[in-house]
């Protein structure tokens, strides 16, 4: 993922998106192209508001007024981030820092939006939350690359799954097909 988003340079292969390689391109350039990570640990600038978060989420977009709406639309969609939206980041709960991070990523309106392990350290609860969260961006018409452990959760939402061992693929399917694969529920699901 970090090759993807272009914070790793990528040794072998190659990184297309939209038809276009993405090898070698600077981060802010593939923000630029519509991909938008949302990193492992959530990174939340801690020693920023909540607001502030956002406002840098948008950092290489002109259209200011489009920007207020936009953050107006992550507080309807995250509304207790409305209500810390002077607070720290970094006094959040990591619920919380979860859904700033999500919002932050959201802030430069995406085409495809790289989520990698979003309920990592979460609650029950508020795995149910961001999970229905992920699946109400996706409706929307943001592409979603979710990378997670708890794949029950995953392919729930999921139109597409990959298996994962060391870094190769070794099942690719429906994530329907794969929920119901015997391989996948006995060594990933639990049953």
């Amino acid at each position: 993922l970090l090759s993807v988003s272009g914070m790793v340079k990528t040794t072998a292969g190659e990184i297309v998106f939209q038809g276009k390689s993405l090898r070698g391109m600077p981060a802010d350039q593939i923000v630029q192209s519509g991909i938008s990570h949302v990193p492992e640990g959530r990174h939340v600038l801690a020693t920023l508001t909540v607001h502030e978060n956002l406002l840098l989420g948008a950092y290489l977009r002109k259209d200011r007024k489009d920007v207020q709406r936009d953050i107006q639309e992550q507080y309807r969609q995250f509304p207790i981030l409305e209500k810390r939206a002077q607070q720290l980041a970094g006094t959040l709960s990591g619920g919380e820092q979860q859904m700033l991070a999500i919002a932050r990523g959201l802030m430069s309106r995406p085409k495809l939006l790289i989520l990698d392990e979003p309920s990592l350290g979460l609650a029950p609860l508020l795995v149910a939350e961001i999970f229905t969260t992920i699946e109400k961006i996706n409706e929307a018409g943001t592409a979603i690359l979710l990378v997670e452990q708890n794949a029950y959760q995953a392919l729930k939402i999921a139109h597409r799954g990959y298996v994962l061992d060391t870094g190769k693929v070794v099942l690719s399917d429906t994530a329907q097909n794969l929920s119901q694969n015997p391989q996948v529920r006995t060594a990933y699901l639990g049953n």
